[in-house]
């Protein structure tokens, strides 16, 4: 694949998540103010020396966007990655065990989806200490239910072919099947699927601390400084408009990108059927 092969919205996408993982990876570097440190009155006005003017408690707005990157970035990608190895890794076990171990675990993942995830996290999370720790835990199993939906139904269309029941013959294991057979000839669609649950976990955690059960204050996040200065959009103060156009500005950048891997995908299975 060629650089210029790659069309301006995917370079969007990419930039602009590029630019977020540069604030979140470098913030205490380039934040003009600590995270914590009060420095001027309350929602003082955008302008020098204050980029996107202060929050609610005379923080710098610019410094809070900065360090809530990271934040923000940190607990979604976790979240993700754990839900996708959970889900994958059961849903491929089902799909090449077939039999009684397939329909509980399909049947608890069915159980499991029918609750609203939201409802079900809002009873969870405040039942049991709000940390990191727990808040990731809870987002990465409530989506892997999601992974493990499509991951099986994947897994299934491969373990069926020639190469897997050739696998099979000649006295292979279960976990070389999935890690050698299935899951090398399943990525592109599991690659796009992994972009498309980052981004609704940057909303899910968005979501969760607009509602006081996320990120807890006073660490910086975006979904919660949405709450801690919604009052001021009464008085027209665009503070709680800045980081909710960054969240939706970086879901936006993730959904160009992994639009652009999904039509790339598709080509190049268009172009070895031609072939």
């Amino acid at each position: 694949m060629r650089l210029r092969d790659i069309p301006l919205s995917a370079w969007i996408g990419i930039l602009g998540i590029m630019i977020a993982f540069i604030c979140a990876v470098f913030a205490p570097f380039i934040a003009p103010y600590g995270e914590r440190e009060v420095v001027a009155g309350v929602w003082e006005p955008m302008g020098a020396p204050y980029l996107l003017g202060t929050d609610n408690l005379g923080r710098d707005l610019l410094s809070r966007m900065i360090y809530g990157a990271r934040t923000t970035l940190f607990v979604a990608l976790a979240a993700t990655v754990i839900s996708f190895s959970l889900g994958i890794f059961l849903s491929f076990t089902a799909a090449v065990s077939r039999g009684p171990l397939d329909q509980v675990l399909s049947r608890f993942n069915d159980l499991m989806m029918s609750i609203p995830t939201l409802i079900f996290a809002l009873v969870v999370l405040a039942v049991l200490p709000q940390n990191l720790f727990v808040l990731i835990m809870v987002m990465a199993i409530l989506d892997s239910t999601r992974v493990y939906r499509l991951g099986r139904a994947v897994a299934l269309d491969v373990a069926v072919m020639e190469f897997v029941e050739a696998a099979r013959l000649r006295g292979e294991g279960k976990m070389w099947i999935i890690f050698r057979e299935i899951l090398p000839n399943t990525l592109s669609p599991l690659l796009a699927e992994f972009g498309l649950r980052f981004a609704f976990s940057i909303l899910f955690l968005s979501t969760l601390s607009f509602l006081g059960l996320g990120i807890q204050p006073p660490a910086a996040d975006w979904g919660g400084m949405v709450k801690d200065n919604k009052d001021g959009i009464i008085f027209g103060i665009s503070a709680a408009l800045v980081p909710g156009s960054a969240i939706a500005a970086l879901a936006v950048c993730v959904n160009l990108v992994v639009d652009w891997l999904l039509k790339r995908t598709s080509s190049l299975k268009g172009g070895r059927g031609d072939a």
